[in-house]
């Protein structure tokens, strides 16, 4: 690895390698940003760090705000770059592979975070003998509490599997799989389920604020008890049924709730929520 100087090293402006980078990003949007502040708290240098980002304003605020390489050319991240994550959107992803194919070497690792996109057709883009790794990450890692799971292609090897998962291990906590067509299970569980919780907070508020209590500390006492009650899941080792049943005094109030829950058939709508997402990755994938 070898660490390289700047054109330019005045905050906000852009800065591009003179040679080797450790990881260079094609796409600089949220889960990009997310990834690069893991990386230098990880250890990474600015100089090893390269990211490739079409609008001039947010390569200005990402070179102010973390001092790395920006340029608005994805070319200068494949000539430089060991490891290139495609950090883009699905519906992007088929017009950029083809511009990377023709220059893609087997010398370098891709990750690909695009929901939906199975290796094959990564794998396919770049050419062959691609060494490729699709990820599927969450939004918590924008809080460094991301719960990633990745896959290797058929040229990935068991090196690069560790590469990538060290990379997102610096947001959150980064698992690796051997059949691909799990992913459609991890999207739908892990990839939406952070939105199955913000909807649970919605419900739980909104149930305080019509019990009399005051939104504010509606919003509070929720917020802290899902962070709260997840932290214990983490913590203690102990299953959520078995953290349940320490809440749940017989004949006391929280299985007066729970009862409703059930009866209301929570179980079911959840297992239904988890299917149809499943379901419609399943569709994606094949789009």
């Amino acid at each position: 690895m070898v660490r390289t100087g700047s054109s330019k090293k005045t905050g906000g402006e852009e800065r591009t390698p003179a040679t080797t980078v450790r990881v260079g990003f094609i796409g600089g949007g949220n889960m990009a940003e997310a990834l690069l502040r893991g990386l230098l708290a990880a250890g990474y240098s600015a100089e090893e760090l390269l990211v490739s980002e079409p609008l001039a304003e947010r390569r200005r605020l990402l070179a102010r705000r973390y001092r790395v390489g920006v340029t608005g050319d994805n070319q200068a991240v494949m000539r430089s770059a060991q490891t290139i994550i495609l950090a883009v959107k699905p519906q992007v992803l088929g017009d950029l592979l083809g511009s990377l194919g023709a220059s893609a070497t087997s010398k370098q690792l891709f990750v690909s975070i695009a929901a939906g996109v199975p290796l094959a057709r990564l794998e396919e883009g770049l050419g062959a003998g691609a060494r490729v790794v699709r990820v599927m990450p969450n939004t918590p890692s924008l809080v460094g509490k991301g719960a990633a799971v990745l896959c290797g292609g058929s040229a990935a090897r068991a090196a690069d599997l560790r590469t990538v998962r060290k990379i997102f291990a610096a947001v959150g906590d980064a698992h690796v799989i051997a059949d691909e067509k799990l992913m459609h299970a991890v999207t739908a569980l892990s990839g939406s389920g952070p939105a199955y919780v913000y909807r649970f907070a919605e419900v739980l508020l909104e149930a305080g604020v019509k019990a009399g209590l005051d939104r504010d500390l509606a919003a509070a006492l929720t917020f802290q008890t899902l962070a709260g009650a997840a932290q214990m899941m983490l913590a203690t080792g102990q299953s959520p049924q078995e953290l349940r049943r320490a809440v749940s005094s017989p004949g006391g109030t929280t299985l007066a709730g729970l009862a409703r829950l059930d009866e209301g058939g929570l179980e079911g709508v959840v297992a239904a929520a988890v299917r149809a997402a499943a379901a419609r990755s399943v569709e994606l994938g094949k789009m």
